[in-house]
């Protein structure tokens, strides 16, 4: 690893080395992807990386290329103490609304850890129920800390997955390209050919 690289990654862990040493030793970073879009559901992930970890280019997932959070994906989960992933689908999303959506997720990634962790951190969300593991929410976390930069990746990778199988099912919309976002091309495809099952209601309501 190039001693730049080196230095990012100690500075993308400055974070987590203090939390260490305030004597906490299972550190679960969560991070979601799929807030914004028109389409698909939102996924949540968590992680708990080891204390040494340096994953080379690691990185917030919206720095990272497609073809490198997919690599980066399975470095990740091969490395990682504890993982786990939920996803929350448009109906439910629809029916709480897309921040109870994701605070619903990161529920249910806690409780799908396989090691509790004894401290969480997760990028900007508040008022969590993490079930009595406490917490701490860091603004631009995913850009900010190590532990939850791998979430973003796991969080990302899992949802364009998604999207390219529901491309192969709904080809009109170009999902494999935008993967549900608010693009050009998306929003006059929905004009088109109007809303398909995966399609967010409460967020295409205007279009």
């Amino acid at each position: 690893m190039k001693e730049k690289e080196m230095e990012r990654l100690t500075k993308l862990k400055e974070i987590e080395s203090d939390l260490y040493k305030k004597g906490f030793k299972n550190i679960c970073g969560i991070d979601e992807a799929g807030r914004g879009p028109l389409a698909g559901p939102v996924v949540v992930a968590g992680v708990i990386m080891p204390k040494d970890s340096m994953i080379e280019g690691i990185n917030d997932s919206k720095k990272v290329s497609e073809k490198k959070r997919e690599i980066l994906y399975d470095y990740i989960i091969e490395e990682a103490i504890s993982y786990s992933v939920a996803i929350i689908g448009q109906d439910v999303i629809d029916e709480i609304n897309i921040l109870n959506a994701t605070k619903q997720g990161v529920t249910e990634v806690v409780e799908g850890l396989d090691i509790k962790p004894d401290l969480i951190i997760v990028d900007a969300l508040t008022h969590i129920n993490t079930k009595g593991i406490p917490y701490e929410s860091i603004i631009k976390g995913d850009a900010k800390c190590y532990n939850i930069a791998a979430a973003s990746i796991l969080a990302k990778v899992t949802r364009d997955r998604i999207m390219r199988q529901w491309d192969e099912i709904y080809p009109q919309y170009g999902f494999i390209n935008h993967k549900g976002y608010g693009t050009e091309r998306h929003i006059e495809a929905i004009r088109q050919y109007g809303l398909c099952p995966i399609h967010r209601r409460s967020f295409t309501k205007k279009i």
